[in-house]
């Protein structure tokens, strides 16, 4: 047998599982978004406000599926606006992904999360600010946490990825607020795994340390830049493509054994 025809042949992992990804459009999200369809899942991409980004990336999906498997009307990715710091809006989210594909959703992938560009020590951080960075990155975890821990599929399979940040363990001046709305989200994972026993659920976080994206660079100096390069035992700023493998090895079913964990993936920056 070729290697052509053995790969085609092959089982995909996530095959025709329907994935949710919050933040998929961009950044760490739009790679994981990538990596969940190359392994056959279905997905919702979850957006807040572009949705040109979102649509052309769910239409790029589309078309390759469609390509791959010879048939124009195949639908693998669709996508949904909802701020998931609004129980109602995380509700139609679930709700929409079950009447699109059918069926229950399989994962959870929590991507979305905001970070003050600005960098204020905690002195100098308005009330409003940190409520901000609580409602989306706390509250708006615990929310999908608990859509996820209501609607996905039991009996095994079923996968719940959040994600955190690296700066939990950093805890570098001027990211008070975020790292600490981060470590609510780990906390709440741990309890989590346990509270689905017997689910087939499991429930965990992927903290990456920097990566190259956006929200990084944001607000950063060159030397700034420098400096976290510099700190990093291999030399340099993490890639999205770095992060997307392990997430999608924890939504499979070879990361069953992996529960309640904290996964930090930085190169060794922390």
């Amino acid at each position: 047998m070729s290697a052509e025809t053995e790969s085609s042949t092959r089982t995909l992992p996530l095959k025709d599982r329907v994935a949710i990804i919050t933040g998929g459009s961009r950044g760490i999200g739009r790679a994981i978004t990538l990596h969940l369809a190359s392994l056959g899942a279905k997905l919702v991409i979850n957006y807040s406000s572009n949705s040109a980004q979102a649509n052309e990336l769910a239409a790029d999906i589309n078309l390759r599926s469609s390509e791959s498997e010879s048939d124009s009307a195949v639908t693998r990715a669709v996508t949904f606006q909802a701020d998931i710091s609004d129980p109602e809006q995380v509700k139609a989210l679930f709700e929409e992904a079950a009447r699109v594909f059918g069926t229950q959703p399989y994962i959870l992938v929590n991507c979305a999360g905001v970070l003050d560009p600005n960098y204020p020590t905690i002195a100098q951080t308005p009330s409003e600010d940190f409520d901000r960075t609580f409602r989306i990155n706390a509250r708006g975890a615990f929310l999908c946490c608990r859509e996820a821990a209501n609607r996905l599929r039991r009996g095994g399979g079923g996968r719940i990825i959040m994600l955190s940040s690296s700066m939990v363990g950093g805890l570098r001046p001027g990211f008070g607020p975020y790292a600490a709305s981060k470590a609510a989200v780990e906390t709440m994972v741990k309890i989590l795994a346990k509270e689905l026993k017997g689910s087939g659920i499991t429930a965990n976080c992927v903290a990456p340390g920097p990566i190259a994206t956006e929200m990084f660079f944001a607000g950063k100096s060159e030397e700034q830049v420098k400096r976290v390069v510099e700190e990093c035992p291999l030399g340099r700023l993490g890639q999205t493509s770095d992060v997307a493998p392990l997430v999608g090895f924890l939504a499979g079913d070879a990361s069953e054994w992996v529960n309640g964990q904290v996964i930090r993936i930085n190169g060794g920056y922390v």
